[in-house]
């Protein structure tokens, strides 16, 4: 992915000496393909490109129309065969998204974003209307932030500029904390009070003095699509997911393609093999990357990936991720995490992945990530038979109730209660695995926050879309949060791409009748019968790939003394919102080896060492980090480690 950087002084003062340099260098390891700029009274914007189209190489951004509208793109744009022909002008098949965006923003203006198919994020600046709009895509899979004040706003693709170059002083977010220790923190929020992310689906316009933000578009819910057999529902998957696939073959390198043992990834690079096969893709080849763990007894992954090798005709790079690919903690001082999730350095795993990304000369990384989500993964009948309860269907209630006990060997009337306990008022809804919060969490945090510590759990209403419906929007809202709190990676750079969150497959997938998508028995129905002469049978007849890893739960005996016990001086920086004894407890038994919540325990530990790592890197010698609810007492104490924490932008080099 490209990015970029902007600032806009309101009194058209020039930027600060030298912050612009600091902030090309900040983005360059994300931006190797060239750097383009702007400058306009009180305005000045970088682009740096990452280019991975051939379109893409022939762009030159900002990109100012003759209007005096600039816009800086990052994106990929898959529709764009579609839009040409609705819009007049220069533009033909030769042009480049940029263009194409722009064209259509200035004949339909906002109402364009919708129109928009692709994975990308956009800033327009409108120097006559002294305007500054802000969107990204409906999932929201490309990064943008922003802050503004009473004297400037400023944006970026990532947030260290913002932290960094700021010259302010920042409060941590505790409702970004809240979710980085459970289910993930809202799409809009960052760690730092004042600094927000464009939320997906959604522009941001900032004026002098005003700021609002509008949701552009969002899934129907009385969109339904109704055949009379399977087989049409099956014809109909199969042509939106090659659809969805070829869109992210658009690549003029050779693109990679995660292949695991399960179905997701799998069905991905069968289907794009079918495409290559058919000369429907620009890429010119399609390789694959493995991961195994020999010492791991319930992880062989190799009998299925093979399986998928042996039909395309070809290995691919197999990476060890067993005992000797640890994560780990340390960082080096000098070094600026702007979140919690970019603390640690690369474990031997990633350095494989690299050296395979730098000698294939790959650019995009396909991921199976969301078909789990989006395809009965989880196989759970509560929406369908939630549906049919809200709709007064008691006999159809009755026959499923009666199948899917069958199926699950559990009483019908347990279903039926757990089916009407999802319309129960929120404050008893259950998270989405039902884990209730960490127990070496303060209750007094608990109880402020205890929605987002719950994964933003709602109840079913009865009134408006279907309840299956509404499962999905906040099953995908999940997804949104776990892709917008992911740390952005430069070593290597490559763009990842999901072809299960196309648009165009999720419209089609929330339209179908529960029943097509999972049936009692049948998990992952729909897509076993429409890719029965795609992917080998052994992989679609497997049964579901999730299991208690072993090698997760020893994840922190692996680090050894050493590092366990910098681990508890890191999660001192959190007295404010941890019962350090509880903690302490599940550290010790995890360093004995004992069953402990091991993706609680190491976020837990993440976000300490990353509070402490604050206090190396920062603006002004004057800035500490404050938490943003305290209010004396014993939430004074949350960075009571980790304070005074010393900003100095002379570090960046």
């Amino acid at each position: 992915m490209s990015v970029q950087f902007g600032r806009w002084n309101y009194d058209n003062a020039p930027p600060a000496l030298g912050r612009l340099e600091k902030a090309s260098q900040l983005l360059a390891p994300y931006g190797p393909d060239g750097e383009g700029r702007y400058s306009g009274p009180g305005v000045d914007i970088i682009y740096r490109g990452f280019h991975t189209t051939q379109e893409s190489r022939r762009e030159t951004q900002p990109h100012a129309v003759p209007s005096g509208t600039v816009f800086t793109w990052d994106g990929r744009l898959d529709n764009r065969e579609e839009l040409i022909p609705q819009l007049s002008g220069e533009l033909s098949d030769e042009s480049t998204d940029a263009a194409i965006v722009a064209g259509a923003y200035e004949r339909w203006g906002t109402n364009s974003f919708a129109k928009f198919i692709g994975d990308w994020a956009l800033s327009i600046w409108n120097p006559r209307e002294h305007a500054l709009i802000l969107t990204k895509d409906f999932i929201g899979l490309r990064r943008l932030y922003y802050t503004a004040d009473e004297q400037q706003v400023t944006w970026s693709t990532i947030l260290d500029p913002l932290v960094l170059l700021s010259g302010k002083t920042f409060q941590l977010e505790e409702e970004y904390i809240a979710g980085w220790l459970s289910y993930f923190p809202a799409t809009h929020l960052t760690p730092y009070v004042g600094i927000h992310a464009v939320p997906p689906s959604a522009f941001v316009c900032l004026r002098r003095g005003k700021e609002t933000v509008t949701k552009y578009w969002d899934f129907d819910p009385h969109k339904k699509i109704r055949y009379g057999s399977d087989g049409e529902y099956e014809e109909h998957f199969r042509a939106v997911f090659r659809e969805s696939v070829r869109r992210r073959l658009r690549s003029d390198s050779p693109v990679l393609a995660e292949l695991s043992g399960g179905m997701d990834s799998s069905s991905i690079v069968c289907m794009a093999d079918r495409i290559l096969a058919r000369g429907g893709a620009e890429t010119p080849r399609l390789d694959t990357v493995s991961y195994y763990d020999e010492s791991e007894p319930n992880w062989n992954e190799r009998p299925y990936f093979t399986k998928v090798e042996e039909q395309r005709g070809r290995a691919g790079c197999h990476i060890d991720v067993g005992c000797n690919n640890v994560f780990a903690f340390e960082r080096e001082d000098c070094e600026f995490a702007a979140t919690p999730s970019a603390v640690g350095r690369p474990s031997k795993a990633s350095q494989e992945l690299s050296n395979f990304v730098h000698s294939q000369g790959s650019k995009v990384l396909l991921s199976g990530i969301g078909g789990d989500e989006v395809l009965g993964g989880v196989p759970t009948p509560i929406p369908e038979l939630a549906d049919l309860l809200a709709t007064g269907r008691f006999v159809g209630l009755a026959h499923q109730l009666k199948a899917w006990a069958l199926s699950k060997r559990q009483p019908w009337f347990h279903l039926l209660l757990e089916t009407a306990q999802a319309f129960c008022s929120s404050a008893t809804a259950r998270a989405p695995n039902g884990t209730p919060p960490a127990r070496w969490l303060k209750p007094d945090f608990v109880r402020r926050h205890r929605p987002t510590l719950n994964g933003y759990a709602a109840r079913f209403k009865l009134i408006g879309s279907t309840p299956s419906f509404q499962e999905s929007l906040l099953t995908l809202d999940a997804l949104k949060r776990q892709l917008e709190c992911a740390a952005p990676v430069f070593a290597p750079l490559f763009e990842r791409r999901y072809p299960y969150l196309d648009r165009h497959l999720l419209e089609f997938l929330y339209a179908v009748p529960r029943q097509q998508i999972i049936r009692p028995g049948e998990r992952r129905s729909l897509m076993r019968r429409a890719l029965a002469e795609t992917v080998p049978a052994k992989l679609l007849e497997r049964r579901r790939k999730g299991f208690l890893s072993r090698s997760a739960a020893m994840t922190i005996p692996r680090l050894g003394t050493a590092t366990i016990h910098q681990s508890r001086d890191a999660a001192s920086a959190l007295l404010g919102i941890l019962v350090p004894g509880k903690f302490f407890e599940e550290l010790e038994k995890a360093g004995k080896g004992q069953e402990v919540p091991t993706v609680p325990i190491v976020r837990t530990l993440l976000l300490g060492i990353w509070l402490r790592s604050l206090s190396s890197v920062s603006v002004n010698e004057n800035s500490q980090l404050r938490n943003s609810k305290s209010k004396g007492g014993e939430n004074d104490e949350l960075l009571k480690a980790a304070n005074p924490v010393v900003l100095r932008g002379a570090r960046i080099n």
